[in-house]
């Protein structure tokens, strides 16, 4: 079965970071709004919400859907003192995109975390969240079944948060979007919560 190729709702440049600017306005009343959790069960993630195909990606959509991003995370920080990093990277995982931590409080460790979840997403071509579920979040059994030694392990994250980003007509994974900070099944929900109000 394809997945659906998805285009940006509002193709209009500043999306993001209007939305960005309404949130920072809004600060001291908003109230951050749930995010949706996803599927527990491997196949129904592999089914709905493992990755997402887009009609393009360009280093202006990475930009967009960061903002996106950051204006959604905001109240969290702000009113829980929950701070995430929100980073968008090419397949290549070194060139990044857009990155940005959201409230203050993160640190170094929230960085290791993104660059472990995008190595798994990158080394085994699905969502992060997607390999916790599979593997139940055993990490010896994934280990072992990868034939990684402890320190090799210690590389990957299989810990929600981490997603692949596809390009319709590209083989392969284009980007991975990462957040980190949050509890993993909302690091990976407010992802695919972003990505499906903003892209039809």
């Amino acid at each position: 079965m394809s997945q659906k190729v998805l285009r940006r709702k509002d193709g209009s440049a500043g999306v993001g970071l209007r939305a960005v600017l309404a949130a920072q306005a809004d600060s001291a009343s908003a109230t951050p709004v749930p995010i949706p959790s996803p599927p527990a069960d491997a196949e129904t993630v592999k089914a709905e919400c493992d990755s997402f195909t887009l009609a393009s990606f360009t280093a202006a959509d990475a930009w967009e859907l960061g903002h996106l991003l950051y204006a959604r995370l905001l109240p969290f920080a702000l009113r829980n003192n929950k701070p995430t990093i929100v980073s968008i990277a090419s397949a290549n995982g070194q060139h990044v995109l857009f990155q940005a931590a959201v409230g203050a409080g993160t640190l170094p460790d929230n960085d290791v975390w993104v660059q472990r979840k995008r190595n798994a997403v990158l080394r085994f071509g699905a969502s992060s969240w997607f390999l916790q579920c599979k593997y139940a979040g055993d990490e010896r059994a994934f280990r072992l079944k990868f034939g990684l030694g402890e320190e090799a392990a210690g590389q990957y994250a299989i810990h929600g948060g981490g997603v692949p980003i596809r390009v319709d007509g590209v083989e392969g994974i284009v980007a991975v979007v990462v957040v980190s900070g949050l509890k993993q099944h909302e690091d990976h929900g407010v992802i695919v919560d972003v990505i499906n109000n903003n892209w039809e």
